[in-house]
């Protein structure tokens, strides 16, 4: 979803004016993944395995190869390997940063013939074009020996230069790993490279996520090179200034929203819809900073107005349906859920959200199947076993309930919901000083975390079980 609520000829030794083909054939996806998995490279620390990253291989001249890759992949001087297409590992000899944006190159040896990059043009990556990620996940207890991740998206803007000088956006799901990692376009060429992704939760009762892919263009890499004495034989066309364009104030939204300037959001992309008035993800993302203040009937003639553009916006009818619950137009919100999961069945947080109206009308056994089916999509979703738990509670199965709470504290051990919840079944079961313990460990958090609401509900129930 978006970023709101809810990433060939070798040129050698020769500048040259980097010229596009008249007419631009795409690519199948698959042809696409295959030129993914022969310019991609793992980047891994020799002293810490579990560190890594990846790259794209830019440019071969004699037994060097060059690879462009995220700064922060790279950043701690440590001794990195670089692990090519056909599994060989090989010594990083050099690394080198470029200057105001999260990049760097790096250098290895290898008698060996590896394909290298195509170059696109990145200035037509724009709003709603399709593009690829990929990259190699982090090794993890489930994922021992990492294979090529490939998705596609849309891009969601590109524009000026934010922080670490990322300056596109795009809605790829993604994963810890993959940063460094090429962003293509439908010709198989890299338009730009993946920085990191942006995924929080946000609500409470209602979910969603941000989660926004952050990448630098390939023509922004390209005129920073210069500075560290790279050249890769492909000179990006001279930047002719312009007004700000509504890419620019989106990405600027987007960067104030993450500071939480909501106000400052709403203003960024109130900016960018008078530039294009057909920026469905500007809508959505007003809708979202409006609910964040309270405005929810803003916020749902703003998600209205995005679907009305993409009536197959997943993430619009997600988040319409959440400010509907607020407002307690719960079948209003079932009923946005429904049309979400009928546009994408995999939208785990629609279940999530459903699950919730449902429960809230009675329905438990209903909300059950919701959560489970979110838990069936993301088995990491601790906030979804939390929930299934209290409407197993609910429902008079104490026993699951406390293995839900249980799993969800296993997948995320600062959730204070949890801990609470799992107090009171424990205290109902007759552990009453397990009851305590857990209550008091949420108090703990929920102060922590700044939950005011949570924190005075959990030490009434302390003080009740201490009477």
């Amino acid at each position: 979803m978006n970023y709101f609520y809810t990433l060939p000829p070798v040129f050698i030794g020769v500048s040259i004016v980097l010229v596009q083909s008249q007419v631009a054939v795409a690519l199948s996806q698959q042809e696409v993944e295959q030129i993914a998995r022969e310019i991609t490279v793992r980047i891994v620390d020799t002293q810490d395995p579990t560190v890594s990253g990846s790259g794209v291989l830019i440019k071969h001249s004699g037994d060097t190869y060059t690879v462009l890759t995220a700064y922060h992949v790279v950043k701690d001087g440590g001794k990195y390997e670089v692990i090519t297409p056909d599994t060989q590992t090989n010594r990083v000899k050099s690394v080198k940063r470029l200057p105001d944006v999260d990049l760097a190159v790096v250098e290895f040896s290898s008698s060996k013939d590896y394909k290298i990059a195509k170059i696109g043009n990145s200035d037509k990556a724009t709003a709603s074009n399709s593009v690829y990620v990929a990259g190699f996940p982090g090794r993890t207890a489930a994922i021992s020996n990492p294979q090529l991740f490939f998705n596609k998206g849309q891009v969601q803007a590109n524009g000026a230069a934010q922080r670490d000088g990322y300056n596109i956006l795009y809605d790829n799901d993604t994963l810890s790993g993959m940063s460094g990692g090429a962003v293509l376009n439908e010709q198989g060429e890299v338009v730009a490279i993946h920085g990191r992704v942006d995924e929080q939760e946000i609500g409470e009762k209602s979910q969603s996520k941000i989660i926004t892919g952050l990448g630098t263009t390939i023509y922004s890499a390209l005129r920073q090179m210069s500075a560290v004495g790279v050249d890769v034989g492909v000179r990006p066309p001279d930047v002719v200034a312009t007004g700000l364009k509504a890419d620019d104030f989106y990405i600027r939204a987007y960067d104030k929203y993450d500071q939480k300037d909501y106000k400052g959001a709403i203003a960024d992309l109130t900016e960018a819809i008078r530039l294009n008035p057909n920026y469905d993800k500007a809508y959505n993302n007003r809708g979202v900073a409006r609910s964040d203040l309270g405005d929810k009937q803003g916020a749902i003639a703003d998600y209205t107005s995005a679907l009305k553009i993409n009536p197959n916006d997943a993430d619009a009818y997600n988040n319409r349906g959440n400010a509907r619950s607020d407002l307690g137009d719960k079948q209003g919100a079932i009923a946005d859920f429904n049309s979400a999961l009928k546009i994408n069945p995999n939208y785990a947080e629609a279940y999530y959200n459903r699950g919730n109206a449902r429960r809230l009308l009675g329905d438990k056994q209903g909300a059950i199947a919701d959560y489970t089916s979110a838990i069936k999509i993301n088995p990491n979703y601790a906030k979804a076993y939390n929930n299934r738990g209290n409407a197993r509670r609910l429902l008079g199965d104490k026993q699951g309930a406390i293995a839900d709470f249980n799993t969800a504290l296993k997948i995320n051990p600062n959730l204070a919901q949890a801990y609470g919840q799992r107090g009171i079944v424990r205290a109902l079961t007759g552990d009453k000083q397990g009851g305590i313990a857990d209550l008091q460990k949420a108090a703990e958090l929920s102060q922590q975390q700044g939950n005011t609401e949570l924190h005075q509900k959990v030490l009434e129930f302390i003080r009740k079980l201490q009477q």
